[in-house]
């Protein structure tokens, strides 16, 4: 408890600093798409959530080129993260996943599924991205399996927050074409985000419960092997 405090305490205020970031690289024009790859990348290393930059990204980019922008960033962060735990602190990523048994049970499915299981955990909220990244680089799947799967999992996800950005950028005045937005067009605008919304949690849903039905038969199989 007290490590998660410590935790806490030191990236709360660094999480509060990428909104600055974040107006930083507006400024940048186009050499603001490779900041924001590079901020994202060491983001996602320290284990902090792309949450606040997935959302930037829409507030500044718009939905098209901004969800282009996280799922390059995003694959290419989650990359950077897979070797780290494969190759450069496997000690310490094996005794933080040690400490979950969610994720020994993914450890496992991921043995006999591989890219499969990615796929699905990339899909549910459930798991989070930063130390997935992690962990599995201490399982046996390939890295061209896990970027597959990583890119393709968290498409709907992406598209769903770089939405919620565009929206939220138009009402901070982030990347807007300095004008206000006519009723017909808000309306369009919230549609599409109750039906981005109503896409991810059925997915998500879908994915949880494969990966229940996974977790419990790999718990039937090791009951019955002792």
């Amino acid at each position: 408890m007290l490590i998660e405090v410590n935790y806490l305490s030191i990236i709360l205020p660094i999480q509060n600093e990428l909104q600055r970031l974040l107006e930083w690289i507006d400024s940048l024009g186009v050499g603001g798409y490779f900041a924001f790859t590079l901020v994202y990348i060491v983001a996602s290393i320290l284990l902090l959530s792309g949450a606040i930059l997935t959302l930037g990204a829409g507030a500044i980019y718009g939905v098209v080129k901004g969800s282009v922008l996280v799922i390059v960033a995003s694959n290419l962060a989650a990359i950077a993260s897979f070797l780290a735990g494969r190759y450069l602190a496997r000690g310490w990523v094996n005794n933080l996943v040690n400490q979950k048994p969610s994720f020994k049970a993914i450890d496992e499915a991921v043995a006999k599924e591989g890219w499969k299981i990615v796929g699905l955990t990339r899909l549910s909220p459930l798991f989070p991205f930063v130390f997935l990244n992690y962990a599995f680089g201490l399982t046996q799947i390939s890295l061209k399996d896990y970027c597959l799967a990583s890119c393709i999992g968290m498409l709907p996800g992406t598209i769903m927050y770089v939405y919620l950005g565009s929206l939220v950028g138009d009402i901070a005045t982030l990347g807007t074409q300095g004008r206000e937005k006519t009723p017909l067009e808000w309306s369009l605008y919230i549609i599409g985000l109750l039906a981005t919304v109503a896409v991810t949690l059925y997915v998500t849903n879908i994915a949880k419960k494969a990966l229940d039905n996974q977790m419990i038969s790999q718990s039937e199989n090791n009951s019955s092997n002792h």
